[in-house]
């Protein structure tokens, strides 16, 4: 049939246009076994100056090689010459990027060995340059996600500026912070996967300045299913957390990145540490991220707090963000030296946020600043003992 094919378009019939390939196709058909043979040689040529181009310029294990080459090949991507793929590696090089990001970034789209530096990669730099982006940000950025560079400039990566700044109200500075922080935002469709979600916080009338703020710092947050993420809303409200608060969104993205067994296991923690599920509910609401804290912290701390200090366990889940602070840096020394305060007679009662989460001047102008001059250096000196400081 194939053969017949040919026949009738080699010979001028009008339905079908006997185009050079067309040409090439039906006569090598003619002759598979040459067919067979060059391709097979051509292609194994190919194959091999791939390979020995990524072990011995991109610094590839055989292993990386391999699979980074058949990736290539699946896409049609063979070359047998160094001068793309050189000047490729030029252009990263030029940028400030070392020879193990490069690697990494190729590791992850191999393709981008035979991009048009000119044409499509320089442009796209030069953008993120515009919109505040250094150097090194960019090396951090492309080895994350170095998919942003097969991405259209006009079609895509603008436009996803475009929403940032007026969707978002996002001056370029935040949007800078919120890509740094998730690089994979210049790659994902924003119209389908971010501002649906955006939208449902905003109908229930959640503040453009919290949406905003959790965007910068965890832009993450916003990116779950539709669904699900409206599910996470309804919980929230459920818990009696209040859209108007941060905390709001905050609870959200908490709820979005612990599963349910987590979630659960976490709960029980607590229980077993000495707090009620009504407790541990009301310290959520106080601060969503103490549910963040790791087992080992959560156990460390409860330990030195209620078994070393003789702190309640019902105080402790009033003042929740303490959990969250250093057990070496902050929570060990300053509690030490309160307790010596105690027992000097020096201080009476303290609250935990106060003793705990205070900055370091305001803790020393409340604990230590307070008292006359000679008793002062005397329990600085204390102090810093307790903080491990040289004298």
């Amino acid at each position: 049939m194939i053969y017949l094919l040919c026949k009738t378009a080699l010979h001028g019939r009008p339905s079908m246009a006997a185009s050079p390939f067309f040409r090439r196709f039906c006569i090598l058909r003619s002759y598979p076994s040459k067919l067979s043979l060059r391709f097979v040689s051509t292609t194994s040529n190919q194959n091999s100056f791939t390979l020995s181009y990524l072990i011995n310029t991109c610094g590839f294990s055989p292993e990386s090689a391999s699979l980074a080459s058949a990736t290539l090949a699946s896409k049609g991507i063979l070359f047998e010459t160094p001068d793309k793929p050189d000047s490729v590696i030029a252009f990263f090089k030029n940028l400030g990027i070392s020879k193990t990001q490069i690697a990494s970034i190729i590791k992850k789209r191999p393709e981008l060995l035979v991009f048009d530096t000119e044409k499509t990669l320089l442009p796209k730099v030069e953008f993120l340059r515009s919109r505040g982006f250094s150097s090194s940000d960019l090396a951090t950025i492309l080895c994350l996600n170095p998919h942003l560079l097969a991405r259209s400039l006009e079609n895509h990566i603008i436009p996803c500026f475009s929403i940032f700044s007026n969707n978002l109200s996002l001056p370029d500075e935040s949007a800078f912070k919120a890509i740094k922080r998730f690089p994979r935002i210049l790659t994902m469709q924003l119209e389908d996967e971010l501002l649906p979600n955006i939208n449902t916080l905003r109908e229930i009338g959640v503040r453009e300045s919290h949406i905003v703020k959790v965007f910068r710092l965890h832009p993450r947050t916003f990116w779950t299913d539709q669904g699900a993420f409206k599910e996470i809303v309804d919980q929230v409200q459920k818990m009696g957390f209040h859209p108007s608060t941060l905390n709001f969104v905050s609870a959200i993205r908490v709820l979005r990145s612990l599963s349910r067994s987590n979630w659960e296991w976490k709960v029980e923690i607590y229980k077993k540490l000495g707090w009620t599920e009504e407790e541990v509910l009301k310290a959520f609401k106080l601060d969503p991220t103490c549910m963040f804290s790791s087992a080992e912290k959560i156990i460390a701390v409860m330990d030195f707090l209620v078994n070393k200090m003789g702190i309640q366990p019902s105080v402790v889940a009033k003042s929740p963000v303490v959990l969250k602070l250093s057990l070496e840096k902050r929570i060990i020394p300053r509690g030490l030296f309160a307790q010596h305060l105690m027992s000097k007679g020096l201080v009476k009662n303290f609250s935990l946020q106060t003793l705990f989460y205070t900055s370091e001047k305001s803790f020393l102008q409340k604990f230590v600043n307070c008292h006359e001059e000679k008793k002062a250096s005397e329990l600085l000196k204390l102090y810093e003992k307790k903080l491990g400081l040289p004298r």
